[in-house]
């Protein structure tokens, strides 16, 4: 595969590398992967998350499977006391509003029994490393034991605890996501941004 060389190749992290097969193309949002992906068309393509970028226009690449496109992540804060509990869960929305995340998420508060309750953030699953970088930036911090994965979404669904409140956190989206036809003309175009 044959990347372009890419001026300010630091803006282009945590965008997506496409390989079509012909041609690749670079500086694609998760979004934008995400409908390509679900085309018949394109279901073969292989894709790469810019993971570092350096001076010289180099990209350091992560391969990225096509199903993680399809499923969800989550993280799950766990506390047996009902006060710490909607603390967390208070405390995560305060800061969801002052800074937003970098996707869309959703936040639950949970409660499986008197003594087990989960603060819960469950999002697109191609955004688990941004994510977990923001919950650090944002200095997120509970006592109680936590667990993240796609695992722990599926079981968290399966369980079906009792939802006490819920709120959806919105991305500042600093990039335009393509759709349809906008998309598709632009595919051939070695660096999408």
């Amino acid at each position: 595969m044959n990347l372009p060389q890419i001026e300010n190749s630091e803006n282009y992290i945590g965008l997506y590398v496409v390989d079509f097969g012909e041609y690749s193309s670079t500086g694609f949002t998760a979004q934008e992967v995400a409908e390509l992906l679900e085309s018949e068309k394109f279901a073969h393509c292989k894709v790469y998350k810019i993971h570092n970028a350096y001076p010289d226009g180099r990209l350091e690449l992560k391969g990225v499977t096509p199903e993680t496109f399809q499923l969800e992540m989550g993280m799950f804060f766990y506390q047996a006391d009902g006060t710490t509990a909607k603390d967390d869960f208070k405390n995560l929305v305060n800061v969801a509003v002052q800074n937003a995340p970098p996707c869309r998420a959703k936040i639950h508060l949970a409660k499986y029994s008197d003594d087990k309750l989960v603060t819960a953030v469950i999002y697109p699953a191609e955004y688990n490393d941004e994510i977990s970088s923001w919950l650090t930036a944002v200095d997120f911090k509970t006592a109680g034991p936590a667990e993240g994965g796609i695992e722990a979404v599926q079981r968290y669904y399966n369980e079906k605890p009792e939802i006490i409140d819920q709120h959806q956190l919105f991305a500042k989206d600093e990039l335009k996501n393509r759709t349809g036809e906008e998309l598709l003309a632009n595919l051939k175009v070695a660096i999408q941004r």
